[in-house]
C-alpha cells in the first residue's frame, strides 16, 4: 500500500469495529459514573482505585493492548512527567497509574470527557501566567496529601513519532516536600508501536496521535475501527530535584529520558543502543560548523535512514493480537 494514500485515508478502518467498540464503551462508562461520582463525594479510597479498573476495561474494550518496561515508583508520592500524543494517552497511562492527570484548565470545559477528567479528579491548570499559580498551588497540595500526579511537561501533544521539549516551568511542582523528602519525579515513554502486531512505522502513527487541528470525534472513530494497537510504556529510574542544580536540568534530563524510550520503543532497538546512537550524534553536533539550517536537514535524513519499522500493512492483511488481559511485561532479554 503507498503510505501517502494509507495516511489520507478517511476511512481506513471497519465500521463495524467502531461501531460496536464505541457502543460498548460508551454503555460501560455511563453505568460507572454514578459510582465514581459518589466515591469523590464521599472522599472513599475508591476513587482512586475505580479510575484504573476502568481504564484498563477500556484497554481491553477499544483495541489497546499495554505493554509495561521498567519499573514503576513504589514511592507516594510521585510526579510522574510522560510525553504526550493523543487523549489516548489518558486511557493507556491510566491502566497503570493510580494517579490523577493534570490538564489544561480547557478539558474542565469539554463534553463528557471534560467530567470524565473531573471525576478522576484530574488538577487544571491556567495556561496564562497571571493565574498558572493557582494550578501550582493545587499540585503542591495534592502532592503533600499523598496524591500521585501525572504531567504533560510538552505542553501540548504531537505526531506521535519523536517528543518535543519539556517546559521546565511545569516542573515547579517538583519542590514539593513530603515528610521532609523531596517528591519523587519519574520519567515514562509512550510509545504505539504496532498495529495487529505489525510494526506501524511513522506513516500509520498519526492515525493514534492527536495534534494540531485534528477533529476529535472522526479521529476517535478512526483510531478504535482499525485493530489491535500496541502501546509501549516504560518507566524510567525515578529522580528528586536534589540531584539537580536547577528545575531545568531536572527537566533536560527527564526529556532525554523519555526521548530515548520512546527512540527504543519505535525504532526496536535496545534502550543501550539507542543511547548510544544518541551520545554520538551529539558530539557530533558540538564539533560541527555546519550552518544550523543545514545540519537540521542532516539530522531529518539520519532519522528516515534510522528508522527500522517495516513498511505499513493494512489492518485487515493482519491477524489481531488476541489478548486475555490487555497489559503484560514482556519476559527479562
Amino acid at each position: 500500500m503507498d503510505p501517502s494514500r494509507e495516511s489520507t485515508d478517511p476511512n481506513p478502518g471497519s465500521f463495524l469495529r467502531s461501531l460496536c467498540r464505541i457502543l460498548v464503551y460508551a454503555a460501560f462508562t455511563i453505568v460507572l459514573i454514578p459510582i465514581q461520582y459518589v466515591a469523590v463525594l464521599r472522599g472513599s479510597n475508591l476513587q482512586r482505585s475505580l479510575p484504573r479498573w476502568y481504564h484498563r476495561q477500556c484497554c481491553r474494550i477499544l483495541g489497546f493492548r499495554v505493554e509495561r518496561r521498567g519499573r514503576q515508583s513504589r514511592t507516594h508520592p510521585t510526579l510522574y512527567v510522560a510525553n504526550h500524543s493523543s487523549y489516548i494517552d489518558i486511557m493507556v497511562l491510566g491502566s497503570l497509574l493510580q494517579a490523577s492527570f493534570i490538564a489544561k484548565s480547557e478539558v474542565a470545559s469539554w463534553p463528557f470527557f471534560g467530567w470524565l477528567a473531573k471525576l478522576q479528579r484530574s488538577v487544571f491548570v491556567e495556561r496564562r501566567r497571571h493565574k498558572s499559580g493557582e494550578g501550582r498551588d493545587e499540585m503542591t497540595l495534592r502532592l503533600q496529601a499523598g496524591d500521585d500526579l501525572l504531567l504533560f511537561p510538552e505542553g501540548t501533544s504531537n505526531d506521535g513519532n519523536s517528543v518535543l521539549p519539556f517546559k521546565s516551568a511545569l516542573f515547579a511542582a517538583a519542590k514539593t516536600e513530603f515528610d521532609g523528602q523531596p517528591i519523587t519525579v519519574q520519567p515514562v515513554s509512550v510509545a504505539y508501536t504496532r498495529l495487529d502486531g505489525v510494526p506501524m512505522g511513522r506513516y500509520l502513527r498519526p492515525f493514534f496521535a492527536w495534534y494540531g487541528d485534528m477533529e476529535l470525534a472522526g479521529h476517535i472513530w478512526r483510531a478504535v475501527g482499525l485493530g489491535w494497537v500496541t502501546v509501549v510504556v516504560d518507566f524510567h529510574p525515578p529522580v528528586t530535584l536534589d540531584e539537580f542544580n536547577s528545575r531545568k536540568a531536572m527537566s533536560d534530563h527527564c526529556y532525554r529520558q523519555v526521548s530515548i524510550g520512546v527512540a527504543a520503543a519505535l525504532s526496536g532497538r535496545p534502550r543501550k543502543r539507542v543511547e548510544q546512537l544518541v551520545a554520538a550524534r551529539e558530539l557530533a553536533r558540538l564539533t560541527d560548523e555546519r550552518p544550523l539550517e543545514e545540519r537540521r536537514k542532516a539530522d531529518r535524513r539520519i532519522s528516515r535512514a534510522e528508522d527500522v519499522q517495516e513498511p505499513e500493512t493494512p489492518a485487515s492483511a493482519s491477524p489481531p493480537v488476541v489478548s486475555s488481559a490487555p497489559v503484560v511485561s514482556p519476559a527479562k532479554e
